[in-house]
């Protein structure tokens, strides 16, 4: 006879084979754009790779330096090598998280960067969320099971003891290719039961998944996305001033995890 349903059959679970009771020693940093990268460069201090540990011809940057007994890396995608534009969405996120959890072997992932909100949830601009879980909303294969495989549902690093210290919103991540949105991606959104949206985290969580690594998703809201103003507009306008506030709260983050196991968190 087969074994009951799982009622988190439709989440992928992650089943780490990083000790999740040894100290954290390595951490990366997954971040798309270098405005929301350098704040927390700064803050760090840290430094940027004069040789690239990353394939010829990548333009993806690493920084990095020992901060509070952590060995800090921070991975931006860099610049499109055509247009000169940051290289966001889940292609270069997906990337990046694979090539530096291959050479660096990091105890933990932090995705971190702003992402929109939904005011009919809760969210405000400014506010910072730690991500529950992470789906995707733009890739509808209407196939059963295939579906299922689209939505890419998959479950944040359980850090019960940061949130209750730090005092963070948390809510589900929804992931797409597109700043703006769609009927369709709307309803998939809403089916998502997405709190917060935007365009690497459920990448960055499917190669953490696959690579067993724990993932931290640390998001701050730019733009009301169910707001009056268009959202290309509203990111513009906010994107400086709310970087500053994710800087601060990941760095918070970090200065909570030196010292601890993924298992303390």
């Amino acid at each position: 006879m087969a074994p009951p349903p799982n009622k988190d059959d439709n989440i992928i679970q992650q089943d780490s084979s990083i000790d999740q009771n040894r100290p954290i020693s390595t951490i990366v940093i997954i971040i798309a754009m270098q405005t929301e990268a350098l704040p927390l460069v700064n803050s760090f201090q840290l430094a940027e790779d004069a040789n690239s540990l990353f394939p010829k011809g990548t333009p993806w940057v690493r920084y990095h330096g020992v901060y509070k007994g952590l060995n800090v890396n921070i991975i931006w995608p860099g610049k499109d090598a055509v247009l000169g534009v940051d290289s966001v969405g889940t292609v270069s996120a997906s990337l990046v998280t694979y090539a530096a959890i291959q050479a660096l072997q990091p105890d933990l992932i932090i995705n971190a960067g702003t992402a929109g909100g939904f005011k009919a949830k809760g969210a405000c601009i400014g506010d910072v969320y730690l991500a529950s879980e992470v789906a995707f909303h733009d890739r509808r294969i209407p196939i059963p099971v295939f579906d299922l495989y689209g939505v890419g549902l998959r479950k944040g690093c359980s850090t019960p003891n940061l949130v209750k210290e730090l005092e963070f919103k948390v809510g589900k991540l929804s992931t797409g290719d597109s700043l703006d949105m769609t009927p369709h991606d709307e309803a998939s959104i809403l089916a998502n039961d997405a709190v917060i949206k935007d365009m690497e985290g459920a990448a960055v969580g499917y190669v953490t998944d696959l690579l067993n690594v724990p993932a931290i998703f640390v998001k701050a809201v730019t733009d009301i996305v169910d707001g009056d103003k268009p959202t290309s507009e509203e990111f513009l306008q906010n994107l400086s001033a709310v970087t500053v506030a994710l800087g601060k709260a990941v760095t918070q983050v970090v200065d909570y995890i030196s010292g601890k196991s993924v298992s303390e968190l």
